[in-house]
C-alpha cells in the first residue's frame, strides 16, 4: 500500500496539533503563545513530514533472498 507524501503530512500535522492543543488545555486556559506553539508545531510536522521521502536510501534496502 502506498501512501502519499501529501497524506502522511496531513495525519503528522494533525496528531501534533492535537498533542500541543491537548497539552496548552490542561490548566484550563488557552492563551496566544500556547496557539502560536499549536500552529508552530502543525506547520513544523507538516514541513517535515512532506519533505521525508516515502522510501528508504539505495544502502538501506534488503538484498531478496539474503534477510535483513
Amino acid at each position: 500500500m502506498k501512501i502519499s507524501n501529501a497524506a502522511k503530512a496531513f495525519a503528522a500535522g494533525l496528531a501534533a496539533g492535537a498533542t500541543a492543543a491537548a497539552t496548552a488545555v490542561q490548566d484550563g486556559v488557552f492563551t496566544t503563545g500556547e496557539g502560536v506553539t499549536t500552529v508552530l508545531a502543525i506547520l513544523g510536522a507538516l514541513g517535515i513530514t512532506y519533505a521525508v521521502p516515502n522510501r528508504p536510501a539505495e544502502a538501506d534496502r534488503a538484498t531478496p533472498g539474503r534477510g535483513l
